[in-house]
């Protein structure tokens, strides 16, 4: 893709993709769609959901498309979900599915890395999804006119091995519908980005589990849209003394 290309700067200093910010670099709202595909529900030891599962990213977690993957000092089980995100550019309240692509702006790649332990620690998942820096995005913003994001070719590969590959066909909500659905809610406002879900295959869910390590790369590709790539480095520090620590406060009291 266009982004991936080494530029220059007006003073003619050279930068690489690693230095591109996130396609939205300070979103309003993070709005996410979870197990939106039938395969996640499954693997997951879920039933497969009658209505729309969702929760909330804070704009703290966003990073470019190329940018370190920093595994937080609080989690073991560091875990990867290649997306699709929908950048909302008219927005808008109460938006019926026949219409909703006059909101959007475009498209973009997303990988939201999930903290499990803490995801699975309490009945609500926003301690597992909001560590700082923990959504890479971009790696250019795709608009409608394009691409048709109905049936597109999603992968996710670790360090070279393909983990997921589905198709955004599976969705269970389609993109149009899950515009439908937050609009019902919520104004959805220009700069606003909708995750649509992940598919089968992530690192949890495999025997034995597979949980992102320091020096571990991912990347994530959307057919038409392009592909991140993120290599996972360590927070600095030690969280094992921490008192909110799942693993260490999972046999004792808090």
């Amino acid at each position: 893709m266009e982004a991936a290309r080494r530029l220059e700067d007006l003073d003619g200093r050279e930068y690489g993709p690693e230095q591109l910010g996130p396609a939205v670099p300070t979103p309003g709202r993070v709005l996410c769609l979870g197990l939106n595909y039938r395969e996640h529900a499954i693997e997951g030891g879920r039933n497969v959901p009658t209505w729309p599962e969702s929760f909330l990213r804070g704009p703290a977690t966003v990073i470019g498309p190329y940018a370190d993957l920093v595994r937080p000092a609080l989690t073991q089980r560091f875990d990867y979900e290649g997306e699709l995100g929908v950048v909302i550019g008219q927005g808008g309240r109460y938006i019926p599915a026949e219409k909703a692509l006059a909101a959007v702006a475009g498209y973009v790649v997303l990988n939201d890395a999930s903290a499990r332990d803490w995801q699975r620690a309490g009945t609500q998942w926003t301690g597992g999804k909001n560590f700082d820096g923990t959504l890479p995005m971009g790696p250019e913003l795709v608009t409608t006119e394009e691409v048709d994001v109905s049936d597109l070719e999603l992968t996710t590969r670790v360090n070279g091995e393909v983990m997921q590959s589905a198709r955004t066909s599976q969705m269970i909500v389609s993109v149009p519908a899950t515009i439908e659905f937050f609009s019902s809610f919520t104004r959805l406002c220009p700069g606003d980005v909708l995750a649509t879900g992940t598919p089968g295959g992530v690192g949890f869910a495999r025997q034995p589990p597979v949980w992102l390590e320091p020096g571990d790369v991912v990347e994530v590709s959307v057919e038409s849209v392009g592909t991140i790539r993120n290599r996972v480095v360590a927070e600095d520090g030690n969280g094992r003394e921490w008192r909110w620590n799942p693993l260490a406060t999972a046999t004792g009291s808090l």
